[in-house]
């Protein structure tokens, strides 16, 4: 499934077309992906305008005047084509992908249409009041954003503080902080040399202040998360980028799928592990990981 940095990726991609005209009209070519269309939802977004495209956690969040929020989930194979009438428009893309697995199609004002594809139907597209947004299932109790200025060694130790939990379940715990996935949290332990097995409570005080390695951890996950998004994101089976190209951000991964490599931490003589947790596997270096 396609991570916080690919999903941050697409959102790039898409803004410039999704904001610059109104939507036309929207063609489904299905009744349904994971989900059922709402009622109307064609005819709720035709002549309607994309006013921002946001994030929240893995979920696309278009704001449509009128007052609704268009969320779109990419599922485990969800993409999203850009394409334009005019060959040398800024928003031509090649396609990339078989048509039969194209079931969204937007036509924009102007010409550009994006296309949304999904070979598995696991994505979806929902429409609702924005003001319902916060209260809606889908957002109620999701913790902090990691690339957001919440997100702080402070907060994340008010998260943490007595909890028992293996360190890597506890920040792929979608209360905890919200969009963090499997690749990264293992990418983001090792730069903080924090195994994923150590207790979660344990990077907090008795004060529950946060112990040094929590404010390494903080930094840690800013950082892996910023370069995966400057890089594109990660292609490991179905991520392409809105221009068909993939990321590269896996050429750049310190642990993560490279089990008995040696291990990158300066002066580290270790080798990197992979063991399953919660039917996951996690990769990480014994020896400098504590």
């Amino acid at each position: 499934m396609p991570e916080l940095p690919e999903v941050e990726t697409v959102r790039r991609g898409l803004e410039p077309v999704f904001t610059r005209s109104p939507i036309e009209r929207v063609e489904l070519r299905r009744a349904d992906l994971r989900f059922p269309f709402p009622p109307g939802f064609a005819a709720r977004l035709a002549g309607r305008r994309v006013l921002a495209l946001g994030r929240r956690a893995k979920y696309l969040i278009g704001e449509i005047d009128g007052g609704d929020a268009l969320i779109m989930h990419l599922g485990m194979s969800g993409s999203f084509r850009i394409d334009a009438a005019d060959p040398e428009g800024v928003f031509h893309r090649a396609r990339d992908t078989k048509a039969a697995h194209d079931h969204v199609v937007l036509h924009f004002s102007g010409g550009a249409r994006v296309t949304y594809n999904d070979p598995r139907r696991f994505g979806f597209m929902l429409l609702v009041p924005r003001v319902e947004l916060a209260a809606h299932p889908l957002f109620v109790g999701l913790g902090v954003e990691p690339l957001g200025p919440e997100l702080t060694p402070e907060t994340l130790a008010a998260e943490l503080a007595g909890r028992k939990a293996p360190l890597k379940a506890a920040l792929l715990d979608q209360r905890t902080i919200a969009g963090l996935g499997n690749i990264y949290v293992c990418e983001a332990l090792h730069r903080a040399h924090l195994s994923p097995l150590r207790a979660a409570g344990g990077l907090v005080d008795a004060k529950g202040r946060p112990k040094r390695g929590l404010v390494d951890l903080v930094r840690a996950i800013r950082e892996v998360l910023g370069e995966a998004i400057e890089a594109g994101g990660s292609s490991l089976r179905d991520h392409r980028q809105t221009d068909g190209s993939l990321g590269y951000f896996q050429h750049s991964f310190r642990v993560y799928d490279r089990e008995d490599a040696p291990c990158p931490t300066p002066g580290c003589r270790g080798q990197v592990s992979r063991i399953a947790q919660s039917g996951r596997s996690t990769f990480f270096c014994r020896d400098c990981q504590k």
